[in-house]
């Protein structure tokens, strides 16, 4: 039977070890003449700006990942009341008024996300066992849906490798009876970000691609 999973993007879903796991988010700023959708589930870059962006690059480019994207609020420029959203959807903030982001930006968190595709020589939970503390990047990281506002950042099975510099490290399998057919894309992987951007170890210099509002 197929896996009853689709594109969903980062899903928070524990913590690496013992530590509390609140689920909890922290506050940023999108810029608010920033025209790229941002989209619940989707895994954001810092800019030098000060603000947040989305990926630049469909399977996470080179820039570390400050957080994966939970919401935002914004003062509409239409109505001008507040506007708690899924996503940011491009347009539509009122520029005298901050554009709140809320990130799950913790090092530690770990994301549940569902591969692209089927691999020969992974058909099988032993076979997919094996990519285990490899790492993987995106298949598409950078898109969404603008009617849920859910990202549809999903991993590719084809890149797994050693290669410290994609995106994602894989730290399991999700047990999940709904999407165990390991022949089938939608396999949920338990992964952390590689290269966090606040961790000790991470990038300590912000992409310099900005836009100008804050």
């Amino acid at each position: 039977m197929a896996n009853s999973n689709g594109s969903f993007g980062l899903r928070p879903i524990g913590k690496i070890g013992q530590s509390t796991n609140s689920t909890g988010m922290t506050e940023y700023r999108i810029a608010s003449d920033n025209s790229n959708p941002i989209y619940q589930g989707m895994a954001v870059i810092p800019l030098a700006a000060g603000v947040i962006d989305d990926l630049q690059a469909a399977a996470g480019g080179n820039v570390s990942i400050v957080g994966v994207f939970g919401g935002c609020e914004y003062v509409s420029s239409t109505t001008g009341e507040t506007v708690w959203s899924n996503y940011w959807p491009g347009s539509g903030a009122d520029s005298n008024y901050p554009v709140k982001a809320f990130l799950y930006d913790d090092p530690n968190q770990l994301f549940v996300i569902a591969t692209s595709n089927v691999v020969a020589g992974q058909n099988t939970e032993a076979e997919v066992r094996t990519s285990v503390f490899a790492n993987i990047a995106f298949a598409t990281g950078n898109s969404g849906s603008t009617t849920t506002g859910i990202s549809s950042a999903t991993a590719d099975l084809n890149t797994v490798a050693t290669t410290n510099t994609l995106a994602l490290r894989i730290m399991g399998i999700q047990e999940d009876p709904e999407n165990s057919d390991f022949t089938a894309a939608g396999i949920p992987l338990i992964v952390r970000i590689n290269n966090h951007f606040n961790a000790p170890t991470g990038s300590i210099v912000a992409a310099t691609v900005s836009t100008t509002g804050v």
